[in-house]
């Protein structure tokens, strides 16, 4: 067994969950429908607006992480806090949280990842470029295998520093998104 997640440096939670990239599959759309079904019951006494796949693994025919990134937007009037310790008490676990955006996953073990890892990000309505950037990519093909290319190279620079691979990604993801958002208006 390993040491309990909760007393590791990020430096070695970094080692026992590199990043890791695969070819796109298929089947994520299935566990998408899983973890939305089940966040559906857990939280089916609580107003969602919308529960969305995001990332990688909503993006057609592109190398990802194997780990399924999913959206929960809620109403303004609605606690997120609340819905937090809902998802915590039943096995997720708060990765970050700030004052309109907490972020939960399931499937990190004390000896790696489990078969299905999830990351739950937990929004308040309209706090969604996310949406604009997966359906931007999976209509604009040529710009997805551009990002699929950027996240290749950055995959062994950064395997083991998690931050820093999401940070080089960042002027690339703003870019897209900021044009997603000229054409697609107010889709969300």
């Amino acid at each position: 067994m390993g040491k309990d997640l909760s007393k590791m440096t990020l430096e070695e939670l970094w080692e026992l969950f590199p990043i890791f990239l695969v070819p796109h599959d298929d089947q994520w759309k299935d566990s998408f429908n899983e973890i939305e079904e089940m966040l559906t019951g857990l939280l089916s006494d609580q107003t969602v607006d919308r529960i969305s796949h995001i990332g990688s693994t909503a993006i057609q025919g592109i190398w990802a992480k194997n780990i399924i990134d999913v959206m929960v937007e809620i109403p303004q009037s609605a606690d997120m806090k609340d819905i937090a310790q809902i998802l915590e008490e039943n096995g997720f676990t708060v990765m970050s949280a700030e004052a309109n955006r907490i972020s939960l996953n399931k499937g990190y073990t004390e000896n790696g990842f489990a078969d299905k890892v999830y990351h739950i990000h937990l929004r308040y309505t309209g706090d969604n470029d996310e949406l604009y950037f997966r359906d931007y990519l999976n209509e604009h093909l040529d710009v997805a295998k551009e990002y699929e290319a950027l996240k290749l190279r950055l995959w062994k620079q950064y395997e083991h520093n998690r931050d820093a691979y999401t940070d080089a990604k960042t002027d690339f993801i703003s870019k897209w998104t900021a044009e997603a958002r000229k054409e697609y208006g107010d889709r969300y």
